[in-house]
């Protein structure tokens, strides 16, 4: 498909950036137009849940979503636009995803996209000049360099094709796909093409067994670093069923990325919080702070479910497979409980630990005084007397089992907690 030119040739790039303040763009996500429809905010709100969409827009006194409309052609690639999204983690207050919102001409979506993968053939690099990440974002954001903590290193590709009356590798017969439409899909998704990446063909069934059909017309694949939504009939151009499904590409189905982005950026994130816990001294602060982290990201970016309409949701699940978020999740919150119930144990021996030395201490020395008393004896110097037998029977309890067991609970606390 290296030489195919769609008739629409979309293509949005996701890439991890650092947002120092706000920008002085307009707030929200970058609104497309259809007629009377207009993906903006409001409409977005309708299409997610409340907390989705708290998650990707913010709300009117904390926004985190803005947007800037451009107009740059740089050889095949157009900018339409420029969105920024703040995703800000516990150790990272800055971190933000920048989107660009291309349009592609001629047959060089493939090659567009295998050199934003840095494919070891394809062409240099073409976000560069004008359209260059650094030149668009110059003085609002930084973009990360590949040392970045997070997985997102690189930036995340969302391609969408529509054939023509010619490209019958991809229609739909009477009954079904033929095998070359998935292979297209896979190719965009993964961007490659058989040179790089030469699928076996008893393999490729398993690898597009997640495709998403979202309809008769049009399937989508989602993949670890890129997905693409591929159309199954012909486009006739404008005023077509496909004005609709680029629409939702580049919003709601966009956002249902987004928001799969963002999860895994903060589980990436508890992950290494969790591997360091027991690095440096305060393990119950430093498990008290994970603990309020991952209640954090639980309330705010944790969503499997995004809306009443399937095709975001399965698109959500199917990002979350490809990193298997559900299951390190999972793993975050059983850990975390294991640590959370060592330093209560811990907690547990230092009470214990705290009551043994009271009543090493104050037996032998309650006992004595209680005998004076009895007795009636107020000369000062039984009293002396009663003292220094009760401090010697004191280091006697601490030279037996249960002595050294108490200063041994306790030492081992404070060296644990210290």
């Amino acid at each position: 498909m290296g030489s195919v030119a769609g008739v629409r040739q979309a293509l949005t790039v996701i890439l991890p950036v650092r947002l120092p303040a706000a920008p002085g763009w307009q707030e929200g996500p970058l609104p497309f137009e259809l007629g009377h429809h207009r993906t903006d905010v409001a409409t977005r709100q309708t299409y997610f849940t409340q907390a989705a969409g708290r998650a990707l827009y913010g709300t009117p006194d904390r926004p985190c979503r803005w947007h800037r409309i451009a107009d740059v052609t740089h050889g095949p690639l157009r900018l339409h636009g420029m969105e920024l999204l703040h995703i800000a983690t516990a150790q990272d207050h800055q971190h933000a995803l920048a989107v660009l919102h291309f349009t592609v001409e001629g047959p060089v979506l493939l090659d567009v996209l295998r050199a934003i993968g840095r494919r070891e053939s394809a062409e240099l690099d073409p976000l560069t000049g004008p359209i260059a990440p650094e030149a668009l974002l110059d003085g609002i954001a930084e973009a990360r360099t590949t040392a970045a903590p997070f997985a997102a290193a690189h930036a995340y590709t969302v391609a969408f094709l529509t054939p023509g009356p010619a490209h019958t590798a991809v229609l739909r017969g009477e009954d079904a796909l033929p095998a070359t439409a998935d292979r297209w899909l896979w190719s965009l998704a993964s961007r490659s093409n058989e040179a790089d990446f030469p699928t076996p063909p008893e393999q490729l069934r398993d690898q597009t067994a997640h495709a998403v059909r979202i309809s008769a017309d049009w399937s989508a694949l989602v993949l670890r670093h890129g997905a693409a939504f591929l159309g199954h009939r012909p486009d006739r151009g404008d005023g077509d069923f496909y004005d609709f499904a680029a629409l939702h590409v580049r919003s709601v189905y966009l956002d249902a990325m987004l928001l799969g982005i963002a999860q895994r950026d903060h589980i990436d994130e508890l992950t290494d919080g969790l591997s360091a816990v027991f690095d440096g001294p305060g393990l119950g602060r430093r498990v008290a702070a994970l603990e309020l982290d991952i209640a954090g990201f639980r309330s705010t970016y944790w969503r499997q479910h995004l809306t009443a309409h399937g095709p975001a949701n399965e698109l959500l699940v199917a990002y979350q497979d490809q990193y298997r978020l559900p299951e390190r999740f999972q793993d975050i919150l059983a850990e975390a409980a294991d640590y959370a119930r060592l330093v209560q144990t811990q907690d547990g021996q230092q009470v214990a630990g705290a009551l043994g030395v009271l009543t090493i201490l104050g037996l032998p020395l309650g006992t004595a005084l209680s005998i004076l008393q009895v007795l009636g004896d107020e000369k000062p110097g039984h009293l002396l007397i009663a003292l220094g037998a009760a401090f010697a029977a004191t280091a006697m309890a601490f030279a037996t089992r249960y002595g050294r067991l108490v200063l041994a609970s306790l030492r081992g606390w404070s060296g644990r907690r210290d």
